[in-house]
């Protein structure tokens, strides 16, 4: 193998725009943070794509959704139902995306295949194991495409760590080390003030955030994973662990606000970090994210929230023909931004989601990938290091030339790594009440 050749062929990155046969429609349920990125795509690249209904219980996201693509009103639906029904005369659009909160995924998704849509499924694909396996069911009843948004399949930094284990340069893999760094604050915007703060209502921790790093493992290794085992827990974000005198609300006088880091008014009002939650800009009064704080859950302290979520998980995972992965979940880091570390018989590539570096074992020599955005191109508008776009690209491609083969995270690639989330969870759960037994796949 010529080494340079190959590790330089990475650096190729596919062109974010195509062209399609038609301008394909879309409706698009939820039209929050998701329901808006992936239909970007059509303002970056105008006859690819087009939104054309809308529903979204929220008036002021439903109709700022409406104005900007031109939706009449009688296309602007409240609940999702009223979407469906409208529907089933004849449907509203080529496309169906379901970008809505975690536990409304199953019933629209699994009506939108039944009433003939290609389908983009926001992950996580459904809150139960049955509930994945029976949107499969009904993806192969019904014939048409739909792809799960594990954006991180399509970002040029996976993408290029994926052509460089299947094109031989660590030879065969042994074993892989990843890591989510959640980031400290993150976690408690979203996992213990926001909504994913109750695994029960939503879905566990592993699944919400981590079904891409299970997905990105399963994809990288290319093999079926046959057991799991998990551990994890709730450590800090505790009411026993709140300091003394600690109040309610961060607004409420905390005697130890201005040194907890995990300050409501430090986060929002300070760094003015996640505003978009609030549908705020960052530039605007302090009064503004101040009445947020007092009248929403982003305001409530870390340690007197009803959260349920483990701020910390470390998973074990075995792939067929004996490969390894270890994978951890961390709240309590500075910085987000995932790292992987692969092992193979050859050589050994360590990567931070930005670069990575690869050590041959045979010439002693190192190379390294980073991404340079091709002049023109819209990578860094799109979310996911790219994957945003990237995903909706291949996805209208698909969905246009009816080729399945162009969509890499389809319903069938993307549900394995559902389960292994899932098998995980219960591992988890069982090794907490001191039960100590892996989660095993049934095939």
């Amino acid at each position: 193998m010529d080494i340079e050749s190959t590790f330089a062929g990475l650096t190729k990155v596919e062109p974010l725009e195509i062209k399609t046969s038609r301008e394909l429609t879309v409706a698009v349920m939820g039209a929050g943070s998701r329901g808006n990125e992936y239909p970007a795509y059509g303002k970056l690249f105008p006859g690819t794509v087009r939104v054309v209904a809308v529903a979204d219980i929220d008036a002021a996201r439903r109709n700022h959704m409406g104005d900007e693509w031109g939706i009449p009103p009688e296309r602007r639906f409240g609940d999702y139902h009223e979407l469906l029904d409208a529907g089933k005369d004849g449907k509203l659009a080529d496309i169906m995306l379901v970008s809505l909160p975690d536990d409304l995924h199953y019933e629209p998704a699994m009506e939108a295949m039944r009433q003939g849509y290609d389908v983009l499924l926001e992950k996580p694909m459904a809150q139960t194991e049955q509930q994945c396996l029976d949107l499969l069911e009904r993806q192969r009843e019904t014939g048409v495409m739909v792809a799960v948004g594990h954006v991180l399949r399509y970002s040029p930094y996976f993408r290029a760590l994926k052509k460089a284990l299947d094109s031989g340069l660590v030879g065969n893999v042994v074993s892989i080390q990843h890591q989510e760094p959640v980031m400290y604050a993150h976690m408690a915007h979203s996992f213990v003030r926001g909504n994913w703060h109750d695994g029960n209502a939503t879905t566990p921790m592993i699944v919400a955030k981590s079904c891409h790093d299970l997905d990105i493992l399963k994809w990288l290794v290319g093999k079926h994973c046959v057991r799991v085992s998990a551990e994890g827990s709730l450590s800090l974000f505790r009411a026993e662990n709140a300091p003394p005198g600690a109040t309610a609300r961060c607004t409420d006088g905390c005697p130890h606000e201005k040194t907890c880091p995990y300050s409501a008014i430090d986060i929002y009002d300070r760094k003015r970090w996640f505003l978009y939650v609030f549908d705020l800009k960052k530039d605007c009064p302090s009064e503004a994210i101040l009445e947020k704080l007092r009248t929403t859950d982003y305001g409530r302290c870390v340690y007197r929230m009803d959260n349920n979520q483990p701020d910390h998980i470390v998973a074990t995972l075995l792939f067929e023909g004996g490969v390894t992965a270890s994978f951890t979940m961390d709240a309590f880091t500075p910085w987000g931004g995932r790292r992987t570390r692969v092992m193979g018989t050859m050589g050994y590539i360590e990567g931070d989601s930005k670069t990575f570096t690869l050590y041959r074992f045979d010439t002693g020599k190192s190379y390294t990938w980073s991404f340079t955005p091709p002049q023109g191109e819209n990578y860094k508008e799109s979310g996911h290091a790219g994957g945003d776009l990237a995903l909706i690209r291949d996805f209208l491609k698909a969905v246009d030339t009816r080729d399945f083969s162009l969509l890499s995270s389809s319903i069938e690639a993307s549900v394995e790594s559902h389960v292994m989330g899932f098998a995980c969870e219960r591992s988890r759960l069982r090794a907490v009440k001191g039960q100590d037994q892996p989660g095993c796949l049934d095939r």
